[in-house]
């Protein structure tokens, strides 16, 4: 397979094919993101990648999952990703398709485009939320607010998709630990994804952010803070879904399935609280 590095994929992708449909991310500003500040954004020639998707057939005979990278697939124009999902479809009998998109790419596309790219085979989008808080998306860059993202996977999931979202906790700092947690969670229950996944923040070098950091104007919440953020979140989420907190970058390990495995969930942090000789030591994290 060519690959421009690095890629990167959902941790759930693990045993997928992944092709990468495009170069970098289309919105590249996020100011705690360090993933693809290498690469320029573009959308890959389609001859190429069929190549790809005609090699990994000769390789692995036969896939159920592809995963399109690289940062927003979705970005790419609606005829180009018709093109490849039916391709990739002819040469594999695929279970899905799935991509990593911004709100700003379902916000772009009609609803009949979205349409023709879920029946086309491209099941499921992993949405970056970040946060619910306006204030922390406006100093992140985002590039939207809390209703646009919720306009966006509300129309998702209107048009079909499945949608597995990522939140962070910290990444508002000490200063809107609270309003972190109060307001994702708020926006978790207008939106009711399908999966939620929660990261802890860790600073990425050559960042923004990880500047403000060094120059003090950003204080991380220490691993306690982050559990306490964690727990507010978690005791508000009322919408239906498959929780994961089990990436790299957290302190403690969580899976269930809101709302109705709170208790256990909120019993495992407190927990944890209480005896933060469990908690993973630092040189264990990543991302």
């Amino acid at each position: 397979m060519r690959y421009e590095e690095p890629v990167f994929r959902p941790p759930s992708e693990a045993f997928s094919l992944i092709v990468q449909a495009t170069i970098g991310c289309s919105w590249n500003r996020c100011t705690f993101c360090g993933m693809y500040r290498m690469k320029k954004f573009r959308v890959r020639d389609i001859e190429e990648v069929k190549e790809d998707f005609k090699f990994a057939k000769d390789i692995y005979g036969n896939v159920k999952r592809v995963f399109l990278a690289d940062g927003n697939a979705l970005t790419a124009d609606t005829d180009y990703l018709l093109d490849v999902a039916e391709f990739a479809n002819r040469l594999f009998n695929l279970e899905r398709i799935s991509c990593y998109a911004t709100p700003q790419d379902i916000l772009e596309k009609s609803k009949d485009e979205l349409r023709k790219i879920r029946d086309a085979g491209i099941k499921l989008l992993y949405v970056g939320i970040e946060s619910g808080d306006d204030e922390i998306l406006e100093k992140i860059r985002k590039g939207v607010t809390s209703d646009e993202i919720a306009e966006a996977c509300m129309k998702a999931h209107e048009c079909g998709f499945d949608l597995s979202v990522t939140v962070l906790t910290g990444i508002g700092g000490k200063e809107r630990s609270y309003e972190n947690a109060r307001n994702t969670a708020r926006l978790l229950n207008r939106i009711s994804p399908k999966y939620t996944g929660v990261l802890t923040y860790i600073p990425v070098p050559n960042t923004p952010l990880y500047v403000k950091i060094k120059r003090g104007e950003f204080l991380l919440p220490d691993p306690l803070e982050n559990l306490l953020e964690l727990r507010w979140m978690v005791e508000r989420i009322e919408a239906k879904t498959i929780f994961r907190c089990n990436h790299a970058s957290n302190y403690l390990p969580l899976k269930g399935t809101l709302p109705e495995d709170r208790v256990k969930l909120l019993k495992a942090i407190d927990y944890a609280i209480a005896h933060p000789e469990v908690l993973k030591p630092e040189w264990l994290r990543g991302l």
